[in-house]
């Protein structure tokens, strides 16, 4: 006569598994079960795993895209700035030495484009 026993398996996000065996089962099957257990616990574990990563790296996505709209936006102002710095300094330069004003305009943009640049890395 062979006695049935189960065995329940729970992991963390409450999956079930029965594993039904006998008594009667040679030693080699029972061997090969307890294998299976254990692999099938190590998939449960790594399944529980990476879902934790992956709510990790949602999060990071978040914060990094937030981080690209507020440079994002950084950026608009700063070339609305240079815009407006631009004509001012061309009015300016009418009414003083034409070259002088050029210095100061090349001036400017090599300042406004490192901060482009900080900004884009």
């Amino acid at each position: 006569m062979k006695n049935n026993l189960q065995k329940v398996v729970k992991n963390e996000s409450n999956d079930y598994i029965c594993v039904s065996f006998c008594f009667s089962m040679t030693e080699e099957k029972r061997k090969l079960l307890t294998d299976l257990e254990f692999r099938v616990r190590q998939v449960m574990f790594m399944c529980d795993t990476l879902k934790e990563e992956n709510i990790r790296l949602k999060s990071d996505l978040q914060v990094i895209q937030q981080q690209l709209v507020e440079k994002t936006e950084q950026l608009n102002q700063l070339k609305t700035k240079y815009d407006s710095l631009k004509t001012a300094r061309t009015i300016t330069a009418a009414s003083v030495d034409v070259r002088v004003a050029k210095n100061k305009l090349s001036k400017l943009v090599r300042e406004v484009d490192k901060c482009i640049n900080l900004l884009n890395s």
